[in-house]
This record gives C-alpha cells, structure tokens and sequence, in this order.
C-alpha cells in the first residue's frame, strides 16, 4: 500500500529497504509508524532470506523524530497508554538495534529527536553533506530516553551528553566526526556507494556475520532485557506528563519560546 507508514521493497539478493513514509510530516513517527515499523522488523528478523536492510526516508527529510502533535495527545493519555506509547518507542529502537542482519540507513535532510536515534541503531550509516542532526528533545521539555542507549553506544558518553543536554543540531561533517555517521557522501555519489557496501555485505557469511553482530552487541552490554526497557519507557512518559513537558509541546504548537526560555534573549 503506497500510504502505508512504512513501505517495504526486497530485491533477488534479499535486500530489503524499509522507506518511512510520512513525508508531510518530515516522516517523524506517531502510533501507526513506529507500529508498522515494529511489525516490520520482527518478521524479517524471522525470515532466513534476508541479507540486509536499508533504511530511508520519503520525501526531503530521513526522519524528524516523533510527531510532535502525537505526543501532545499521548501526554493526556492515562498512565498505563501513556507507558505503553512510550515503550513502542523504546521497542521499534531495541529491534533495529539488534536486528539479525546487518543494517543500513541512507541520511537525507533532518535526522531529529527519535530520527536521529534510528541513525545510531544501524550498523552503517551514510549521509549527504547537506543532513542536519539533532537530539533535540529537551527543548520541547522531554527526555530521550527510549533511545538514550543507542545514543551512547553510538557517539560515546562524552558527545552523547553535549548534544542531548543542549539540543543543539549539527552537520553532517560534525556527524561523522563524532561517529554517528561512516561517510558523508554527495547526493550524486550515494547511491553507487550504498550499492558497493551492499555489495560487501553479500560477501560476509550471514550466519557468521549475524552471530558476531550479536557477540559485539552482547559482549559490550548494548541489548536490552525487557527490565532496562520498562525503565527507559518509564522515564519517558513521566517527563512528558510533567507541566515542563506539557509546556514545552504547546509552545512548539503555538509557535512560541516556552516559559523556560522566555526572558533569556533567545529569538
């Protein structure tokens, strides 16, 4: 279904390329997206055919985070939907993370919030110079938990706490320095260079190279138990139920600095 959230697509060589497919909405996730997504990757995670997956974005922007208008719904939601919008978040990241095969993401335009923890969940990242980053949470008065451990696995503690504590976006050339991405590469270029890593991929044994990407992951403390999850989603959803929370999305609604900000000279 071409207005489905997530488009699937699989060639001969059982590649698969999974599309966000928001683009009105910059692709950023909501219920349906981040459910379509979750069912997505645990059937081919149970599919031997499959020998990689690609990740992309419709549209001008890879993924703007979660939509924002969602979440302020979910805010009002009581507390038992409110964790568990929360833990769909935490549960789509866990999946890609520890998907059985290897995994690419193609970065074009935004890579916010959630979008840019996707980026840090895949095993090779490539962006175009012109992508802009950010963990920008903190500005609309929540918390990204759901996908603070990939984050860290990703870039390190040290960048991980710079760019979640201030929100700050950043380029593609800070990306890549920092590790969140391997290589920016130009519009014109990526394709071709996609295709030459896929091709590498197809070289590796899929067995061995899913027993070692569990091996890595396993050995160095990156999965998560459904205990570390709870928490992660738990610690989610109480911020976005505080009135800092809830200010902070009604200010990005209403297109206006949220009260913690007001007074400070920002513009």
């Amino acid at each position: 279904m071409e207005d489905a959230p997530v488009l699937l697509g699989r060639d001969a060589r059982g590649i698969v390329t999974a599309t966000l497919n928001r683009p009105h909405r910059g692709n950023a996730y909501n219920a349906e997206l981040l459910a379509g997504l979750t069912e997505a990757l645990e059937a081919l995670a149970e599919d031997a055919g499959v020998r990689a997956l690609v990740l992309r974005g419709a549209g001008r922007h890879f993924a703007a985070g979660a939509d924002l208008g969602w979440l302020a719904e979910v805010a009002g939601y009581p507390p038992e939907a409110a964790f568990q919008a929360s833990l769909a978040t935490t549960r789509a990241m866990q999946l890609l993370n520890e998907f059985p095969r290897p995994t690419l993401a193609l970065v074009q335009g935004a890579a916010s919030g959630g979008g840019c923890g996707l980026v840090c969940c895949v095993d090779v990242a490539l962006a175009v110079p012109e992508a802009v980053f950010g963990l920008t949470e903190v500005r609309v008065g929540v918390s990204p938990t759901p996908i603070s451990p990939q984050m860290v696995q990703a870039m390190g503690l040290r960048q991980a706490r710079r760019y979640a504590v201030t929100g700050e976006r950043f380029d593609a050339a800070e990306a890549l320095r920092i590790g969140l991405v391997h290589e920016v590469v130009a519009p014109a270029a990526i394709e071709a260079r996609l295709e030459a890593i896929l091709t590498e991929v197809l070289r590796a044994a899929p067995g061995a190279a899913a027993v070692t990407k569990d091996s890595l992951l396993g050995a160095n403390g990156a999965k998560l138990d459904a205990r570390a999850m709870a928490l992660l989603s738990h610690e989610g959803w109480m911020q976005r139920a505080t009135a800092e929370g809830r200010e902070g999305l009604a200010a990005f609604r209403e297109k206006r600095l949220p009260a913690w900000a007001q007074g400070s000279g920002i513009v």
